[in-house]
Order: structure tokens, then sequence, then C-alpha cells
């Protein structure tokens, strides 16, 4: 009878037990971040929110950087999605017709919406476009019924632009070749004058389009632009690509040797080291 007495509170132990014993979380695999990697493109990968990555990895922030090892949550093991009442209307697309001098960017902030939108409402691989194209245009969601989403988005650390690794590599090695031995300011300016082009409709519309245009950059000429990027130089693409404008706003740069009267001419907006910023 003691036995059996005994054995009943064992089991009684054992679920006790099994209730204070927190359920462990699933993931459906284990990420490594690699070099241009973001949370943004990490989420559209895996179809997973970046607030889901972030909540499995304890992230206090959207930075991460190459190497980290990220767990993806497994969909199937996640709070099912609010969907929105039936009765709400959702907001329909336009379309948008690409005119000469558009950019990708461009035609996003006409429309209060980030580059990275557009790629995905239309499938594009990069930043590419041209005249004629045809552009489906999402339509933002109002302030006054996502007041939150707002705010996370204003606060979110994103890319200037959509770059891609080679994007990263290209801008590196230019700002190597440029200002490698300039003060980091300089570096992440040089950096920023490229993506400050790409940005405006008066340049072309992407980061290689930008520096292998004719007669722009003397590294591209002389061949410099081949030569492997430092890491200053690779963090002081990344410090650029992700908003950093030590330049003002700047469209050309030049060191204090240059005796081009053009470049001389133009409003300077900033210097670093023996470079010179300046705007049109």
């Amino acid at each position: 009878m003691k036995f059996f007495v005994r054995f009943k509170r064992a089991i009684v132990l054992v679920c006790l037990l099994g209730l204070l014993v927190p359920a462990t979380a699933v993931y459906a695999y284990q990420y490594t971040v690699t070099l241009g990697d973001s949370l943004y493109t990490i989420s559209q990968k895996n179809n997973i929110s970046i607030d889901k990555i972030k909540s499995a990895n304890n992230l206090s922030q959207d930075l991460i950087h190459p190497g980290q090892v990220l767990n993806i949550p497994d969909k199937q093991s996640l709070p099912a999605e609010t969907k929105p009442a039936a009765t709400q209307a959702q907001p329909a697309n336009s379309t948008y017709t690409v005119q000469p001098g558009d950019s990708l960017y461009v035609i996003a902030e006409k429309n209060g919406l980030r580059p990275e939108s557009l790629m995905l409402a239309n499938s594009l691989s990069g930043t590419l476009i041209y005249p004629g194209q045809q552009l489906i245009v999402p339509i933002a969601a109002t302030r006054s019924t996502t007041p939150m989403a707002a705010e996370v988005s204003r606060s979110a650390k994103r890319p200037v632009i959509p770059f891609t690794d080679e994007d990263l590599d290209l801008l590196s090695r230019l700002v190597t070749a440029e200002a490698g031995g300039e003060p980091v300011s300089a570096q992440v300016g040089v950096a920023a004058v490229v993506l400050n082009r790409v940005k405006s409709s008066t340049f072309q519309n992407t980061i290689r389009d930008v520096i292998y245009a004719p007669n722009q950059f003397s590294p591209v000429r002389n061949g410099w632009i081949n030569r492997p990027a430092t890491s200053t130089a690779i963090e002081a693409a990344k410090d650029a690509l992700y908003g950093n404008d030590p330049t003002n706003g700047a469209l050309y740069f030049f060191d204090n040797s240059a005796s081009n009267s053009f470049l001389r001419s133009l409003p300077v907006s900033a210097k670093y080291g023996q470079m010179i910023y300046a705007t049109r």
C-alpha cells in the first residue's frame, strides 16, 4: 500500500515540475549574417517580421554584423497574426510611369515610401529603372490609423538606398582609392557623395552606374578601383549607407591639390583632412 502512495506522489511531482519548466522556444534554423545583410533583408528572405527576429534573439536594436548567428523562429510556433477586419477596406495600389531623370529613391520619397517597398511591389532585384517603365506604387497607410507603425519606421535603422554585397564592395573600394589615407569622416564623405548622386535626379540611379560614369572618378581610369578595400573603408561605406552624411548633401569631392576650375567654383559644404566636399 505504501508503495502505491509513494508512486502516486512521484507522478504528481513530475507533473508539477513539468508545469514549472518554461517552454523551449522553437526555431526553424540558425542564420549566419553575411556582408550587406540587414534585419530587413533577412526578414524578407524568411517571411518573418523584424520584431519577431529581434525578439527571438533578444536584440534591442536593428544593428547586426557579419558572422553573427541569428535564431530564425519557426512560423508554426509563432502566435497567429491578427487579421484585419473583413469590413475594413484595403487601399488600392496606383501605377507610375518612370520619367527621364527619375530614380527609385526619388519616386519612393514623392510617395512617402521606402525604396524597398517599391522593389518588393515590382519584384525588382535592384534599383535600376528606365523611362517609360510602369511601376506599381503601394498606397501608404495613413498616419492616423497606424501611429505605432509610423513611430517604428522612423526609429528603425535602415539603409538610405537598397544595396547588395557587390555594391558595398565597390563603394568600399572607391573609398579606399580616393581617401584611404584620410580621416574616417573624409572616407564616409566619399561614400556619402556617391549615395547623394544615386538619390539625385541629375546623376545615375545605382551605385555601380554612378561610380563607372565616364570621367567622374580617377580610380576608375587608373585602375585603382580594382584594389581591395580596407576594413576602415568598408565601415565608412556602411556608415554612409545607413544614413551618415558628414558632407551635408555634397555631390562632389576633391582634395587640396585639385586645380579643376569647375570644382573650385562650387560652394563648399564640408572639409575633412585634405578632402573638400561641395554642392552645386
